[in-house]
């Protein structure tokens, strides 16, 4: 294939994953099947036809409302899409020496976007998000370049990483709620570090940690500068530990401790 095919067909690869995104993200909080009906207009319920299901292209060829009864759809839709196209064409950059992973990968950055996306609206992470993501990452580690070179060293890493997270996370939210006498964390973050651990490890999972908190307390802190919450008000952790987590796909940060 031409030097300009390769990287399109990630990138497209990426923006249909990000059409599947938007579809967990919509349906799951909403306990409604990811399966059936196929996709429909959510106000009129009109089914969406093939042509009208490419991503962005049909979103912009419709001027982004809905063929049958010209409603708006949300602007989340195309870029959903197009933030995991991306991802996907970084990913295929990072790892292109290895495209198995780069869709093994792929598909984990598409969960953590949705777990962000529902997080954010509910304060909730779906089980079949946090464990699937977790049960996967333990299918994937013999194929993960980032848990090492040999197979069953990669194995061993994913089930330490995963123990590791689990108990970090468990730690942290246990001491956070002795500390401020409220919830620091819920059960979804912490299974969501156990799952963080099973694809990159048991540093990964610190750093993912770290730099969630770090991003989560700069965005806590703007908020409240600008007066838009109180410090007793609740902010969902999932989507700041996703962007720690999907560093991770393409870099574990040399922080070192306590690992070095």
């Amino acid at each position: 294939m031409g030097d300009g095919i390769v990287p399109a067909f990630w990138a497209f690869w990426g923006m249909s994953l990000g059409s599947f995104v938007n579809v967990l993200a919509y349906r799951l909080p909403r306990g409604e099947s990811i399966w059936r009906p196929a996709s429909h207009c959510p106000r009129c319920g009109r089914p969406v036809a093939v042509y009208d299901n490419i991503p962005l292209l049909s979103f912009a060829l419709l001027r982004g409302r809905c063929r049958a009864c010209r409603g708006r759809i949300s602007w989340r839709y195309p870029l959903v899409e197009a933030l995991m196209g991306a991802a996907a064409l970084g990913l295929w950059w990072r790892w292109r020496l290895d495209p198995y992973w780069v869709v093994l990968s792929s598909g984990a950055a598409a969960a953590l976007v949705a777990v962000a996306l529902i997080d954010w609206e509910t304060f909730l992470i779906p089980d079949a998000l946090s464990l699937g993501l977790l049960a996967a990452g333990f299918a994937a580690s013999p194929f993960n370049p980032v848990l090492g070179d040999a197979w069953g060293w990669r194995v061993l890493r994913c089930a330490a990483g995963a123990a590791f997270g689990f108990a970090l996370c468990w730690a942290v939210a246990e001491a956070g709620e002795r500390l401020f006498k409220k919830e620091a964390m819920g059960g979804g973050d912490i299974k969501l570090l156990a799952a963080v651990g099973a694809w990159t490890g048991a540093l990964g999972a610190f750093d993912c940690l770290l730099v969630g908190s770090f991003i989560g307390a700069a965005y806590g802190v703007w908020l409240l500068a600008r007066g838009k919450v109180r410090r007793q008000d609740p902010i969902p952790f999932g989507p700041f530990l996703s962007a720690g987590a999907a560093l991770d796909l393409f870099y574990i940060l040399p922080f070192g401790f306590p690992f070095n």
